[in-house]
């Protein structure tokens, strides 16, 4: 605990942390002002460094780009393995766990010890690799890298400690699993095939031990070749050469039939007593032709052959269609004696296993389920039932359902919003599954003691919002939002909106929600924001719409009658709204030259719609066309409940809208909004008509002053915060653009009028970049990030050169276009005049230096770095709330940092964390009741309402790209300052709550993530965790209460971390038990009859076999044994405490000495005791031995 006072002089002018040529930060145009009564801040901070600790909690979502499956029978427990390295364990709802390989090579297959608690994995480096599931985080117990053979298959007989791996070259090796060494025995691809053979038979494709004795092994090749080798003789009992190429090999559980799958859609059945020929031959999908041949099929890629009691024997398969069907989607197919069932699948299929009741091989499998791994999917389908149903999976499979474009999180909700939510939600589900109990239900998950509501909204391509419980780590869905229901559907042929075939004009780009209140907010690519608010009640009502001309220029002329129809403001001090407009919104509207103009990109219904329970769409606004001009999109939105106002802005201005009254109070320029107190010197804008000129990036300003102004100036002038848009962009002449076309050049141009105003959805889901290596630490690879996050060229004040396009790759083809802004390159005359508004904060604060009293204020963060106050006086009482407008005026009050503005927030002078007022949520459409009447019930948190003891005022938290301040208001001195990086920037930053104490956490495009402490923005941690190496990251990672932040790892995957030490101590309660201890179950009784003549499977010992002692060692060069990270890790447990450790071995070994010398001397004592004893003894026998008996 520190005290941090700071007596203020009130020299405002000479505040800490002002930059050289730029305006103090506790004055409004850098002039001095009264000094205030000096004043005492006390804040008692009790966070300190051990608080906080960096680590991965839990992973949400369908393992990104999966290659392999495997099941334990007896455990009940699914594992997935991934294309990048990563395995995800899954049991019972709860039971979720994520690994990852450090090598990142694909996950080849997946082999389960069953009952065992262990699973081993091979993955494409040729490295096998032992993880240990009987703890909460599963760790590498060994890993065995092959040096010279290729990995192609595994398989782990069950009971078995002997791994049998087939490679490339066709051998067969065998690996210990309990010490993971390779033992002497190899089968070798020339011994398995007869000698007369010519050629090669390919790779191990399949290993399986044969059902009626497990000493014998089959071994299929990938030519057609399959030989059943004899483990004990060290020869083949048979060898099967077929024309078609192996994919697969299923046994029947008797051993005496196996089932292959070939390569040109036939299924081969084999009987062991005649191997010359297959027992049968079928073409499920394959039709006789008129002609009388069969019909070209696709390879059968797996058959899995299991057999029932009560029926027919299920052949299951995937694949083997005819080509001649384009277009048909992948298909599972099982065959259940004579009935056919096709399965067909809405992604290709990587993998399927039957779900079988016992573990033992030569049982009766009785299978009851089958999992099937889609890419992009997976579902479990139900075997028991004729008509084959899904089970409903109870994981969050289905966030990237479409792809993810924005994300929020939300701890610490009001606890009834939950159950309230899944309510709602629940009414929507879909019906048809299966009445049975989701069959993977290993391990044991309980709700841990330290868990409280949180939710997660994620944002989508298509216009669907999705709110997500994410209490306890868990993650399951409670409502489903489609915004794109608030607009007419566009038709084929209709002007514009023949413009948006294939396009995502409904994609989420953020988001607001007021817990509280229960209002919602969803901007839109298409430059559109959606106001909904929430009722259990389903009702009629008419979406009102505002259309707002956010394009303003100050130079432009403004004749009266555009006035009329352009809310926007010609003088800056304005304060009463403009009187509204309704502009057509036909597709048709503009000038008479074509040029589109007042129209917006979307068309809302205009009728009265029904609209069910759940969030309601009550308001939506839209930015205008402006002379052939699409809108440019929105960068920062916030709302606020208690003052019914909704404010937003881009990189043309601001807008301040009365979701109450359905009025826009404010439209105004980033430039007007200064007024006098415009920091920057700025060039002059060239009028509109005149800005057609084909000079290049590279023309210079003869402006010799302003170039030296651009120097001193901050080096950003764009949105950084994961939204889509370029605040430094202006129209160039039609079909002459200005930046040098490379391979990708032509992506970075201006679009041509008639082209869309928006592409597709900006997925945060499918964006990968590699960064440009820069030695200047700085602009240029954060210009080039930028560049690829808003798909848009960008430019910033310290350089006059042209920036050369960095080419960018997407994983998916449906994001082959990004969204630009809705203008591009610019000219350097007006390339400073630009300057978007990156954020927005409502609250109670003190709009100018004399106010004695906190009043509703708006602050505005800029690209620029400025920071501008805008006080508003909002009617108290209802009625006239509802009737008499709001005043808004710039107040001309301007703080400056460097870097975009990212964030407010607010402390009173104790340092506690000041939330917005809010109103408390009423449901409008529920029945009114005449005993109460329904009034708005405000909730507001007034700085002044804990200053006793300190006085009026409080405390502005301001974080920009690359520093963070505390200003005390009203003074509006500088406390506090702290540059947060010079070589990276800032991408998020939030005021945070962690341990009942406030701080600020950043996140660095370097990868750091930093807390500060407030006030005193002391760096608490600086962890470099994660190398930003794709703007997905940037786009969705956010911060919230408790210490928690969330992110995209994949585009099918949500990543949750904590930096509190807290819950780093507590995660092990809260994560599942992956291990059960459960009894393997007993094998049947085989009868006696079968016994005698069923082999002598039961006396295999594969340790006599298999052993040094009989094998002897494998060569050293073959593979190469790695201890695993579990000892490694025990080992680093050990170094951390190292110094610890030394002092206890030291106090131990004073300890262990000075028992010894103890034990010495009482050694010692009784030695000297013995002779004593012995002495007297001798005396005693010397007096007494001449003496009778009858003398004692």
């Amino acid at each position: 605990m520190k005290k941090f006072r700071k007596v203020l002089d009130g020299l405002t002018t000479s505040s800490p942390g002002g930059t050289i040529g730029s305006p103090s930060c506790g004055s409004a145009a850098g002039t001095p002002t009264a000094a205030p009564t000096p004043k005492e801040i006390d804040v008692q901070e009790t966070l300190v460094s051990e608080n906080f600790q960096l680590c991965k909690t839990v992973r949400h979502g369908f393992p990104y780009q999966p290659t392999a499956l495997a099941f334990d029978p007896v455990q009940k427990l699914l594992a997935v393995g991934s294309r990048s390295g990563g395995v995800r364990i899954l049991g019972r709802p709860g039971v979720d766990c994520f690994c990852q390989h450090e090598s990142g090579a694909a996950v080849l297959q997946l082999q389960f010890l069953i009952n065992e608690g262990a699973l081993v994995t091979a993955c494409a480096d040729d490295t096998l690799h032992l993880w240990n599931l009987r703890q909460r985080r599963p760790a590498i117990l060994h890993s065995l890298k092959f040096n010279r053979e290729r990995i192609t298959f595994c398989h782990l007989p069950f009971q078995s400690k002997w791994l049998y791996v087939g490679t490339e070259r066709g051998n067969t090796h065998i690996v210990n699993i309990e010490s993971f060494i390779l033992s002497g025995y190899v089968i070798m691809w020339n011994k398995a095939i007869e000698l007369s053979t010519k050629t090669h038979p390919g790779p191990v494709v399949h290993l399986s031990d044969s059902p009626k004795d497990e000493g014998k092994l089959l071994i299929g090749f990938e030519s057609g070749t399959i030989v059943q080798w004899d483990l004990r003789v060290k020869k083949a009992d048979f060898r099967i050469y077929y024309d078609e190429a192996i994919h697969s090999v299923g046994w029947h559980h008797e051993g005496k039939q196996f089932m292959c799958s070939h390569s040109d859609g036939s299924l081969t059945l084999w009987n062991l007593r005649n191997t010359t020929k297959p027992f049968q031959v079928t073409f499920p999908h394959g039709k006789i032709q008129k002609d009388g041949r069969k019909e070209s099929c696709k390879p059968i890629l797996k058959v899995e052959y299991k057999t029932s009691r009560s029926s027919e024997p299920f052949v299951i398969f995937s694949g083997g269609l005819s080509y001649d069907k384009a277009g048909r989607r992948p298909t599972l197919t099982i065959m259940h004696g004579k009935a056919i069932t096709v399965l067909e699948m809405d992604y290709p299929i990587v993998e399927f296993m039957a779900l079988c009741e016992t573990p033992y091989n030569n049982e009766v499998q009785e299978p009851y389920a089958v999992v099937v791994l889609l890419e992009k999917d997976l579902i479990v389908v139900d075997l028991t039932q004729s008509n084959f149903p899904v089970f409903e999976n109870p994981y969050p499979m289905d966030i990237h359902e479409s792809p993810v474009t924005c994300t929020a999180y939300f701890a610490e909700c009001p606890p009834d919003i939950i159950p309230i939510l899944y309510s709602i939600g629940a009414k929507h589900k879909k019906t048809g599954y299966s009445q049975k109990e989701w069959p993977i239900g290993g391990g044991t998950w309980t709700l841990g003691s330290h868990t409280y509501p949180e939710i997660i909204i994620t944002g989508h391509a298509d216009g669907s919002i999705k709110f997500w419980d994410a209490s306890a780590i868990t993650l399951q869905m409670l409502y489903k939002l489609k915004t794109s229901k608030v607009f007419e559907k566009p038709k084929p042929g209709e002007g514009r909106a023949a413009e948006l075939v294939e396009e995502d004009p409904f994609a989420v780009q953020m988001v607001s929600w007021c817990p509280q209140s229960r209002i919602f907010c969803v901007v839109g690519i298409s430059a559109h924001i959606i106001l909904y608010r929430f009722s259990k009640c389903d009702a009629n009502t008419q979406i009102v719409s505002l259309e707002v001309r956010l394009q303003c220029e100050s130079e432009d002329v403004i004749s009266p009658s555009e006035n009329e129809n352009n809310p926007c403001f010609s003088e800056p001090g304005s304060h009463s709204p403009q009187p509204h407009h309704q502009h057509p919104a036909s597709p048709g509207s503009g000038t008479l030259e074509g040029i589109k103009d007042s129209i917006p990109c979307l068309k809302v219904k205009d009728r009265v719609v029904r609209v069910p329970p759940g969030y309601q769409a009550e308001l939506v606004i839209q930015l205008l066309w402006t002379d052939g001009e699409p809108p440019q999109q929105i960068t920062s939105l916030d709302i606020n409940s208690a003052y019914g106002l909704l404010a937003f802005g881009n990189c043309n201005g601001l807008a301040v809208v009365d979701y109450l009254q359905k009025t826009i109070l404010l439209c105004m320029s980033t430039l007007d909004l200064y007024g006098t107190a415009d920091p920057y010197q700025r060039l002059t804008r060239s009028p509109r008509r005149n800005r057609q000129s084909t000079s290049g990036l590279t023309e210079l300003s003869d402006n010799q002053q302003s170039i030296d102004m651009e120097r001193s100036k901050s080096p950003t002038s764009d949105h950084v915060n994961g939204h889509c848009t370029s605040p430094t962009s202006q129209p160039c002449s039609a079909g002459k653009p200005r930046i040098p076309m490379g391979p990708e050049g032509s992506r970075l141009t201006r679009r041509g009028p008639g082209r869309p105003p928006f592409r597709k959805a900006q997925s945060a889901a499918c964006m990968e970049i590699s960064l440009p290596v820069s030695h200047t630490e700085g602009y240029a690879s954060r210009r080039a990030m930028l560049q690829q996050l808003h798909g848009v060229t960008m430019y910033s004040h310290d350089e006059h050169h042209t920036t050369t396009p960095y080419c960018w790759s997407e994983r998916e083809s449906r994001e082959n276009s990004f969204s630009r802004s809705r203008s591009s390159s610019v000219s350097s005359i007006d390339r400073d005049t630009k300057e978007a508004i990156t954020t927005l904060q409502f609250g109670e604060s003190y709009g100018r230096k004399s106010d004695a009293l906190p009043t509703p204020c708006l602050w505005v963060g800029t690209s620029l770095g400025v920071v501008l106050l805008i006080p508003m006086s909002i009617p108290t009482n209802q009625e006239e709330r509802m009737e008499e407008s709001v005043t808004i005026g710039p107040s001309g009050m301007v703080l400056m940092l460097k870097g975009s503005v990212l964030r407010f927030g607010f402390l009173d002078c104790m340092g506690a964390h000041i939330q917005s007022p809010y109103e408390v949520w009423r449901d409008l459409n529920a029945p009114e009741d005449p005993d109460r009447p329904r009034r708005r019930k405000l909730v507001n948190f007034s700085p002044s309402s804990s200053q006793d003891a300190c006085g009026e005022g409080h405390l502005a938290v301001v974080c920009s790209e690359r520093q963070a301040k505390v200003f005390l208001m009203p003074s509006q001195s500088c406390l506090f300052v702290h540059n947060i990086t010079e070589s990276s920037f800032v991408l998020r930053a939030d005021v945070v709550s962690v341990c009942n104490s406030v701080c600020l956490a950043c996140f660095c495009a370097n990868g750091h993530v930093m807390t500060l402490s407030l006030p005193s923005l002391r760096p608490l941690m600086d962890v470099n965790y994660l190398p930003l190496t794709d703007m997905r990251i940037a786009r969705t990672f956010c911060f919230t209460n408790g210490g928690q932040a969330l992110y995209l790892s994949s585009p099918t995957e949500i990543q949750r971390i904590t930096y509190s030490q807290e819950m780093c101590d507590n995660l092990q309660e809260m994560l599942g038990e992956l291990f059960t201890p459960i009894e393997t179950p007993e094998a049947q009784n085989r009868g006696f009859l079968k016994g005698f003549f069923g082999g002598n499977a039961h006396t295999f010992d594969r340790e006599e076999l298999f052993g040094e002692a009989a094998a002897g060692k494998a060569s050293r060069s073959l593979a190469q044994h790695i201890p695993g990270q579990a000892g490694l890790e025990g080992m680093k447990v050990a170094a951390s405490g190292a110094v610890g450790d030394l002092a206890r071995a030291r106090i131990a070994l004073d300890e262990r000495g000075q028992r010894l010398g103890e034990l010495e001397e009482r050694t010692a004592l009784m030695m000297t005791s013995a002779e004593t004893f012995s002495k007297h003894a001798h005396e005693l026998m010397l007096k007494c031995k001449d003496k009778k008996w009858y003398q004692f």
